[in-house]
């Protein structure tokens, strides 16, 4: 059993809260008197150890390791890098529609080969695995699945992230995977080796989840709605307004598993979560909160007031360190598509289009478009 909680106030309360952790085997009861299974489909989420479950001078510990080498100029530096490998998707898209004229998958053919390009060129992720790589993530975010495939993925990325690190130990690079050995062969008491793989797996598996959801909704919000489209077009709105406003709109990650009380938590309501229970925090929900939106929390608005005012990236402790990553790329890709196909229509059959078989991803299946130059 799990609280559920998707008020705005709520979440970015306890999310900033202390006696919250992320830490099962302190602080959630069932975990530690051994009721969870070891093949639970959602061990792979609560069962890591990395910033993502840690708690504490713990999570200090890892974050800092994290943030030493994932900083804001290395980011920035990534921009020319995004813009080449965006113009390349753009070319190949309209290289394949003047061969073969028709709608074509705006997720498979750009939402989705530009993230994971950034984050394995980033962390010096091998050609070869990449395709491997992203089986196993969208089977680890794909909750439908059983225990058994589930390990079996967690299986595969635990091995590739185990090859990567035996690969930049032997020819180091100039990547963050290098940066992160180097933390941890520098003074091995900072950063364990399970931690190692276990982090590599956090910012290369599940890193790149978050911006092809975000740049999925933004095509769409935007294409269904032409007159804030033309304002952005125009100058008299941002594209960083569009970014913003489809996080909140359309959170890339709709639930997270899990938090837990360490100690008795008291809401305003008078609803008292106890020490040891689990919490799951409903983004989705949080995003689209009447109370802090607007009665019209449902309409995609660039102009909203509230639009960078959302916990789509988590709030205090565990805000997430490749948010200037993924709203980085999300500045570059939208206006560079909207350039190039500055009449891009929806398929007559994508308002059909069937969300993905998660609970934790807000994705959908595919983003089907026409791709018109006008």
């Amino acid at each position: 059993m799990a609280w559920s909680v998707g008020h705005h106030a709520v979440v970015r309360g306890l999310l900033g809260d202390k006696r919250v952790s992320k830490d099962p085997r302190q602080h959630w009861t069932a975990f530690r008197n051994g009721e969870i299974p070891a093949d639970w489909s959602l061990m792979s989420w609560v069962g890591v150890q990395n910033m993502f479950t840690a708690y504490g001078s713990d999570h200090r510990r890892l974050r800092t390791l994290v943030s030493q080498a994932f900083t804001p100029r290395r980011t920035e530096r990534l921009g020319p890098r995004i813009a080449e490998l965006t113009a390349g998707l753009l070319d190949d898209l309209e290289a394949a529609h003047a061969a073969r004229p028709g709608p074509v998958d705006l997720r498979e053919g750009f939402a989705y080969p530009l993230p994971i390009a950034v984050i394995c060129e980033l962390y010096g992720v091998p050609e070869g695995d990449r395709d491997i790589l992203r089986t196993s993530v969208d089977g680890l975010f794909s909750t439908s699945k059983s225990p058994e495939e589930a390990e079996a993925h967690m299986a595969t990325l635990m091995r590739v992230m185990c090859d990567l690190v035996a690969g930049k130990r032997e020819k180091p690079g100039e990547d963050l995977t290098t940066a992160l050995i180097a933390a941890r062969d520098a003074d091995g008491s900072r950063l364990s080796e399970q931690e190692l793989l276990d982090t590599l797996f956090l910012m290369i598996g599940a890193g790149h989840e978050t911006t092809v959801n975000l740049l999925h909704h933004a095509i769409r919000n935007l294409v269904e709605n032409p007159g804030q489209l033309a304002r952005i077009r125009a100058g008299e709105c941002s594209w960083d307004s569009a970014v913003e406003e489809s996080l909140r709109h359309q959170p890339p990650i709709a639930n997270l598993p899990l938090r837990y009380a360490v100690e008795d938590i008291e809401l305003d309501d008078g609803t008292v979560i106890r020490a040891g229970e689990a919490i799951l925090v409903n983004y989705a929900g949080a995003g689209r909160d009447p109370e802090h939106h607007g009665s019209d929390a449902d309409v995609f608005d660039v102009e909203r007031p509230t639009r960078t005012d959302h916990l789509s990236f988590g709030h205090g402790v565990h805000f997430c360190v490749g948010a200037p990553l993924a709203r980085l790329e999300g500045r570059i890709a939208l206006p560079a598509l909207f350039e190039r196909f500055p009449g891009l229509a929806l398929a007559e059959d994508a308002r059909n289009d069937t969300a993905t078989e998660s609970f934790i991803a807000n994705g959908r299946q595919a983003l089907m478009m026409r791709l018109r130059s006008r």
